[in-house]
């Protein structure tokens, strides 16, 4: 009979190592990610900042828009904080606990972010394709259901990677070569079967992000016939360039996202430094990023911004 110590199901701290290999780098590698993240709560928080205070800002793409800034803004500070406290001060441990409220959030962000890009793909389409029913149909109402959906969607998702990892006894080594922890990097170190935490770690959240990436396929799909059936074409360009920007954030958010899987999947030949270098620039760059693109591309949000700190400085 073989009998797992009692301290096992319940194991004490996990050592984070950071990036392994370029320990040395560690300090000007968090000066970077300090800097970038920076940008990201600042450009998320002045995004969510004109979106409550401008009434004219008050519609369903900029409702989406405002949960994807906060949604970015758990996905970096979920793991962050973390990281440039192990680069600059040598704090690794991390508790059992905290370790997976970390991994929850981190992988209930980054689900809840495609079934954003989801809804905001399906808003383009109404205002494209159903102009003069858009108030009709996206009412306040029906929004907040899609919110709480694909909200309550996500956390379903997630959930069963946290009670397949409480499951499990951890009696080896509890050192984890990484920044932050993420499921299958935390169900390796079990000494345990750990084939339903692959499985279900890799395919559910690759089927569902999938399956939103169709589903927005078919949304531009759509949105590019009705376009091109419109008559003029300054009516073609004012129609595509609603968006411009959504195609933006959407390649910047699945690119990155399908390399990194893929690359950590079956990516063999590829060094641990440049999988664990990548991971952490994902959770970091997109949110800097987003609010970029959408203050340039978007005229109401780009007139918005430039008024806002045009009345500070003659203020």
């Amino acid at each position: 009979m073989i009998i797992f110590n009692l301290s096992s199901y319940n194991p004490g701290p996990f050592i984070l190592v950071g990036i392994p290999g370029l320990e040395q780098f560690h300090v000007w590698i968090g000066i970077l990610f300090c800097i970038i993240y920076i940008v990201a709560v600042v450009g998320n928080c002045i995004l969510l900042y004109l979106i409550a205070v401008e009434h004219s800002l008050h519609e369903p793409m900029f409702f989406f828009l405002s949960m994807l800034a906060m949604t970015d803004l758990i996905l970096s500070t979920a793991g962050v904080p973390k990281m440039l406290s192990i680069f600059w001060l040598g704090a690794r441990e991390i508790t059992f606990p905290g370790c997976l409220t970390q991994m929850f959030f981190l992988h209930y962000s980054f689900v809840l972010d495609s079934a954003i890009l989801m809804a905001m793909a399906f808003d383009r389409y109404v205002a494209i394709c159903s102009p003069l029913r858009y108030t009709t149909i996206l009412t306040p109402k029906i929004i907040i259901k899609i919110a709480m959906g694909i909200s309550f969607r996500s956390f379903c998702i997630i959930l069963p990677d946290v009670l397949l990892l409480t499951r499990l006894p951890f009696c080896r080594t509890r050192i984890i070569p990484h920044t932050y922890c993420e499921h299958i990097g935390v169900a390796r170190l079990a000494c345990a079967d750990i084939s339903i935490n692959i499985w279900y770690g890799f395919c559910v959240p690759i089927m569902v992000v999938i399956s939103d990436v169709i589903l927005i396929a078919v949304s531009y799909t759509l949105i590019l016939c009705a376009v091109f059936r419109l008559p003029s074409q300054d009516a073609h360009q004012k129609a595509l360039g609603t968006c411009g920007s959504h195609v933006c954030v959407i390649l910047m958010f699945y690119t990155p996202a399908f390399f990194s899987i893929l690359a950590h999947r079956f990516g063999h030949n590829v060094s641990r430094s440049f999988h664990i270098m990548f991971a952490n620039l994902y959770i970091v760059i997109p949110p800097a990023l987003n609010p970029i693109v959408y203050g340039v591309k978007t005229k109401q949000m780009r007139d918005k911004v430039i008024l806002l700190f045009s009345t500070k400085g003659t203020g």
